[in-house]
């Protein structure tokens, strides 16, 4: 027994009133949607569908609602109390929203699986046997056979699209697990560990989305891919921990050898002994350069002591270098001065003399010291002028009055006068004959000898 609470007394449906199918809901009342989302369209009842339907309905005197179907009749309501103003409505309401119902499967057939079909053309069989409606029955029983074979074909064609889903599904996860096994056979001593850790986080995220959102694969089928992600992740981990395992002796190794390097250096920042130390200085930075990374905190913490020991060492060294310098310069200006009275020893007209005079500028040059190294190849040059000037001029004077060399250049002086004397005699026939060009040639002889005896004359 239903009621309806509509102001028109009681009704008493006769036969299966319109039932809730699965995915397209439709109740008693001609005012309620299929669903939320697939609301069932309210057809007026005097539009001209509704008075199709009505064509297939009558009342009897005792307020009996009848339909139409099979070439007889069926009770389908009753009003036993009053009749309302139009009694065939509601019933006419209840067929327009059981075609909705049976349009709306229609409609989205090809969007629903095996299951969905299965239950929902059930539904609407036992829906179409006897229900509590007037309109043309019989063509709604028609409709819904004719639906059967369209299920049957849109299950098969529902169960191809799992397969094929099944089968994008199970790329998409042999990939994530193909990608984590990648990560995973890195080479440890060059995986970026941060990079590579965060990306196997990404693809947990993949699997969990994927078998949230995806189609269920089979259950061997995803603990064997389940396996291999879980395994490669096992090997990451594993490797990760050798490998910080191995960083961490490594680096405690590099942080004992850099103590004893930054205790050294500390030891040398006070001395004095500039070439030997600034050596050292060097060794210990290669022996740093060598000894490899602690960690980031102890390496920065180590060479910040280290470089501070020698920065004060080089402060120092450099202190001194400056002061060095200052002094040089001061001896610079000394020297240029001295040099003023050791270049006015030239020209030597007297050996002895000049010796003498040169003898305790150089023991004053000596003194003063060292200059900037700039300038030391241009002032020592000119004082080595003067030395070797001295120098040619006594072993010029030794030559000059050695006897065993003026005795061969004596010699030397006859024969050259001897030679001179004949090249004369021949270069005067020459000319008398007209024989120019020969002229010329013992001319050119004779000039040569006339210098050898000036030179050697000049020298005995």
């Amino acid at each position: 027994m239903c009621s309806n609470n509509l102001g028109f007394g009681r009704y008493k449906p006769t036969g299966s009133p319109v039932q809730v199918i699965e995915g397209c809901t439709v109740s008693d009342s001609p005012t309620q949607n299929v669903s939320n989302e697939h609301p069932l369209p309210q057809a007026p009842v005097d539009d001209p569908a509704a008075q199709a339907a009505r064509q297939f309905g009558r009342v009897s005197d005792d307020g009996t609602i009848w339909v139409k179907e099979a070439g007889s009749e069926r009770a389908v309501g009753q009003f036993p109390d009053q009749l309302p103003e139009d009694p065939l409505g509601l019933y006419v309401r209840r067929y327009l929203d059981l075609q909705a119902q049976i349009e709306l499967f229609e409609g989205r057939l090809p969007h629903l699986n095996g299951k969905e079909i299965d239950q929902t053309l059930s539904s609407l069989e036992e829906a179409v046997r006897e229900p509590a409606v007037v309109g043309d029955v019989d063509a709604l029983r028609t409709r819904v056979e004719q639906l059967k074979q369209k299920a049957t074909e849109a299950k098969a064609a529902a169960k191809e699209r799992r397969a094929e889903q099944k089968a994008e599904a199970l790329a998409r996860r042999t990939k994530i697990v193909e990608e984590a096994e990648a990560v995973a056979a890195q080479d440890p001593g060059r995986t970026q560990w941060k990079h590579s850790s965060q990306k196997l986080r990404d693809l947990l995220e993949q699997w969990k989305s994927e078998q949230r959102k995806g189609p269920r694969l089979d259950r061997p089928t995803e603990d064997g891919l389940w396996k291999r992600f879980s395994g490669a992740r096992t090997v990451f981990d594993r490797h990760r921990r050798q490998f910080f395992s191995k960083l961490d002796a490594s680096q405690a190794e590099a942080k004992k050898v850099k103590q004893d390097l930054v205790r050294r250096a500390e030891e040398l920042s006070a001395s004095t002994d500039w070439g030997p130390t600034a050596g050292a200085y060097r060794d210990l930075m290669n022996e740093w350069r060598r000894a490899g990374r602690a960690s980031r905190k102890d390496d920065d913490a180590l060479w910040e002591r280290f470089r501070k020991a020698q920065q004060t060492f080089f402060d120092a060294k450099n202190a001194q270098n400056a002061a060095l310098e200052e002094e040089f310069k001061q001896n610079l200006v000394l020297k240029e001065a001295l040099l003023q009275k050791i270049e006015a020893i030239l020209p030597v007209t007297d050996i002895e003399a000049a010796k003498a005079k040169l003898r305790p500028l150089q023991d004053e040059w000596d003194e003063i010291g060292h200059v900037p190294r700039a300038d030391k190849s241009r002032i020592e040059s000119r004082m080595r002028a003067v030395e070797d000037a001295i120098r040619k001029a006594e072993e010029d004077e030794w030559r000059r009055t050695d006897p065993e060399t003026k005795a061969r250049a004596q010699g030397m002086l006859g024969q050259l006068e001897v030679k001179l004397e004949d090249l004369s005699k021949k270069i005067e026939k020459a000319n008398e004959a007209g024989d120019t060009a020969k002229a010329a040639k013992l001319q050119d002889s004779y000039d040569t000898a006339k210098q050898w005896f000036d030179q050697i004359s000049s020298q005995a």
